[in-house]
């Protein structure tokens, strides 16, 4: 519900007005709090699959709080560029960007146990991939034909299952080759367990920021129980620079036609995702669709923030969907609200002692918060797929790139004679189902639509769109 002490309600519809500053500072911060634990998350992710993300010891450790840093930092300067403009980039919008999950299923297995010298072909894909996002900003309205939500929810659903393994690994106690000898021990359990009833107590039971938080405040409640019980180590906190700039190529650039294929790839299903945000700000926020020039500028801008990310050592950017939702809940569309919020998230990455804080998260207690992210990201594909007619056609769709897509990724070792790089694409998962789906999608007649699903169901015929009949009281 709109709050009418900030605005009047044509004041509040609109991008360029700009609340109080007793007002629009708390809303700014209230936006950084929504996105940041999902922001700084895939940083840590990448930094532990590469071998240097565990352990205070490491000589790499450091660059885990280096790209912690610059995950905050550029998510700041992307959403600077989406609110305010540079050139035909940005779409003068609250769209708050941040670091996006979908590229880790491509991101893992590129930098699999390599160390830090992997993190050099994972910037040439990102900034290969960003330059490429930017291009798709001259015709993405021409391609969403071939992306519907048959497509989209199957890829987002992917992603979310790609990604559950790693919360539970988390959760356990780390990745099991490189993680502690009590791996899945209670304790660990029980720090992960104490994040996850936290945060649902919260988004239940609680009103306002406390459910909007919900995952950071439950992050902090599990981060609190370690540190009494001695799981926390805040060694690297004082020996973390009280200021640090940006550092150009700091991980370095090297051009792999598997990376390059594979962020490409994705920038299609990140295109896809921003266009649905931009027009749910617009319709949530000021009751109208959005306009070819919004939907276009704020996919140059996913690009160019992306782009200019891998020349820091940053990781992909794109729009954040829980901010989307908070621009709903709070009625303020004001697009220099975000702009007071970026400012915030640039100033934090800053300062590396706030990314060593960060580090010091223990891995089982970050696993419980991860759990229920994941869990969200594939929760949010299946309820994009309740848009789906379910008839024969689609059903056979989406089992042969499910199937496809998600037994590659469990048995990568089936591929196993094909060339690497083939390999690395194809058992990501992610990028078969995607491609199998879009073919299908194309070629196949849509005269199977008409024709009853039960030789495919086993008798569990769908009941129009959305599938299963739903009772109205639920």
């Amino acid at each position: 519900m709109a709050n009418t002490s900030i605005g009047t309600p044509e004041q509040l519809r609109d991008p360029n007005y700009t609340p109080p500053l007793s007002k629009a500072v708390p809303l700014g911060i209230q936006h950084v709090l929504a996105m940041f634990v999902s922001n700084v998350t895939p940083a840590i992710i990448i930094c532990g699959a590469a071998g240097f993300g565990f352990g205070s010891n490491s000589p790499d450790f450091p660059q885990m709080i280096y790209m912690i840093q610059m995950s905050m930092f550029f998510a700041g300067v992307a959403t600077l560029i989406q609110t305010i403009g540079l050139g035909p980039a940005g779409a003068r919008l609250p769209i708050v960007q941040g670091t996006s999950f979908a590229f880790i299923p491509i991101m893992i297995p590129l930098v699999a146990g390599k160390g830090v010298d992997a993190m050099a072909v994972l910037m040439g894909g990102v900034i290969v991939g960003g330059l490429f996002h930017t291009i798709l900003g001259l015709f993405i309205g021409r391609i969403r034909f071939a992306l519907p939500p048959l497509v989209t929810g199957l890829v987002v659903t992917m992603i979310g299952l790609a990604l559950v393994k790693v919360g539970i690994q988390y959760a356990a106690g780390g990745v099991p080759a490189i993680g502690k000898p009590e791996y899945g021990s209670l304790i660990n359990w029980t720090m992960a367990l104490i994040v996850i009833f936290v945060t649902l107590g919260l988004k239940f039971y609680a009103r306002g920021m406390l459910s909007v938080s919900a995952v950071l405040i439950g992050l902090i409640v599990g981060y609190i129980f370690a540190f009494v019980i001695g799981e926390v180590n805040l060694g690297n906190v004082g020996r973390a620079a009280p200021f640090a700039l940006p550092n150009p190529l700091h991980f370095g650039v090297e051009f792999s036609v598997a990376a390059i294929i594979g962020f490409c790839l994705m920038s299609f299903v990140s295109a896809v995702e921003t266009v649905g945000d931009v027009s749910g700000i617009t319709k949530g926020g000021a009751g109208r669709e959005a306009t070819d020039k919004e939907i276009e500028g704020a996919t140059y801008a996913d690009g160019i923030g992306t782009a200019i990310s891998g020349l820091f050592g940053a990781l992909p950017n794109t729009s954040f969907s829980q901010n989307v939702g908070l621009i709903a809940m709070t009625g303020v569309m004001s697009r220099h609200v975000v702009t007071i919020g970026a400012i915030f998230l640039i100033l934090a990455g800053l300062i590396p002692k706030i990314g060593a804080i960060i580090s010091s998260i223990p891995i089982e207690v970050l696993g419980g918060g991860v759990i229920v992210m994941f869990g969200m990201v594939a929760s949010a594909g299946i309820s994009m797929l309740s848009d789906v007619d379910w008839n024969r056609r689609n059903m056979v769709i989406f089992a042969i790139s499910l199937s496809l897509g998600l037994g590659l990724q469990l048995e990568p070792g089936a591929l196993q004679h094909l060339p690497s790089t083939i390999k690395v694409l194809a058992t990501s998962g992610i990028l078969p189902a995607a491609a199998i789906a879009i073919v299908l999608n194309l070629i196949l007649p849509e005269e199977l639509s008409d024709e009853a699903t039960e030789e495919v169901s086993g008798g569990m015929a769908g009941h129009g769109k959305g599938s299963l009949q739903k009772d109205d009281h639920v």
